[in-house]
């Protein structure tokens, strides 16, 4: 029943921020495309090399990461640059996705709903007015503070994207964001080629609606199902992935105490509410995997002579025995003591 510490880090990055390792790589090849070499970029990042093997990164990682591009290239167009190199293996598998729907609007919709498939640090959201639609950026950080280059580099991948899912140049009616303005201006209008305007409310790009609900040209409705089938999946697959330790891991930290939802996201370093909010995802919630993992180690130890009834419910955090018989009763019809008789039987 022993989890390791190796085992807590992996349900922490589950439940909390995290981004693709293909936008990480992007991050790297624009360093390199700048003259900044890896090892370099990622020892000043203070990060292992071995932690490229890894699928996802913590938030943080990726900020330390542009920070040390940052530093390393001195260039305060990193950004912007770093943006505009984004292709479709930036954002794997949902860029297929993206590529078969019927419009830029419809693109951007499933992005929103997969967005997490690339990176939890930040959300996309659409304000639709009857002639333009302002397509917002909202950062979700981690404990650090997002670097300025980051958000440039989403605004700059955006307009990079809509021209190689339209497969010609997209052009905003405006730009803004919420930092103040990095470097020469001729950068910004190298990639945007509109008004740009900083130290505003919020991070967006401003479109013309004609260009967001334009047919794309390789619209594919059968191969969207297909690929948003796809997408679906994988999601499924990083929700799923803390569901194979956290019950044992709640076992381990519900032994001797009851503790709380709220205390047990407090250790895992997420919000209750994004606690609560993975774990619906799956159908479930804390209370149910800390009952199932209660019963889980109620069996294993009731099958131990030597442990008495009253140690087994103080082990499993009941002050009494009449709480723990209860409990025990409703997990297997039947009183711990009959029970024990019966494994003993057999």
């Amino acid at each position: 029943m022993l989890v390791t510490d190796l085992t807590f880090w992996a349900i922490k990055m589950t439940l909390s921020a995290t981004v693709s390792i293909s936008w990480v790589n992007t991050v790297i090849a624009a360093a390199q495309k700048l003259g900044v070499e890896r090892h370099l970029l990622l020892q000043t990042a203070g990060i292992n090399s071995a932690e490229l093997a890894a699928e996802r990164w913590p938030i943080d990682h990726i900020t330390r990461l542009w920070r040390a591009a940052e530093r390393c290239t001195g260039d305060p167009g990193f950004g912007l640059k770093a943006g505009a190199q984004v292709g479709p293996a930036s954002l794997n598998v949902v860029s297929f996705l993206l590529q078969s729907s019927s419009s830029v609007r419809e693109a951007f919709t499933h992005l929103q709903k997969y967005q997490r498939l690339i990176s939890d640090g930040g959300r996309f959201q659409l304000l639709s007015g009857q002639q333009q639609t302002w397509l917002v950026y909202h950062p979700c950080q981690g404990e650090l503070a997002f670097s300025p280059h980051q958000i440039e580099a989403v605004l700059a991948a955006v307009i990079r994207f809509i021209s190689w899912l339209t497969q010609a140049p997209a052009t905003p009616r405006s730009v803004q964001f919420t930092h103040t303005q990095l470097g020469p201006m001729d950068g910004y209008q190298a990639i945007f080629s509109c008004p740009i305007i900083f130290e505003q409310a919020f991070n967006g790009v401003l479109f013309d609606n004609v260009l967001l609900d334009q047919t794309l040209p390789q619209a594919d409705q059968q191969l969207t199902h297909l690929h948003e089938q796809h997408a679906a999946a994988q999601l499924s697959v990083i929700s799923n992935d803390v569901m194979k330790n956290l019950p044992q891991w709640i076992i381990k930290q519900c032994t001797h105490s009851a503790k709380t939802r709220a205390q047990v996201a407090r250790d895992l370093d997420v919000s209750s509410r994004t606690l609560t909010r993975r774990l619906s995802a799956q159908n479930t919630s804390y209370e149910r995997l800390r009952d199932g993992a209660k019963k889980q180690l109620a069996l294993e130890l009731i099958k131990q002579p030597t442990r008495s009834l009253a140690d087994i419910a103080q082990t499993l955090g009941y002050a009494e025995l009449s709480p723990f018989y209860r409990a025990f009763k409703r997990w297997t019809g039947q009183t711990p003591a009959r029970w024990r008789k019966q494994q003993t039987q057999k």
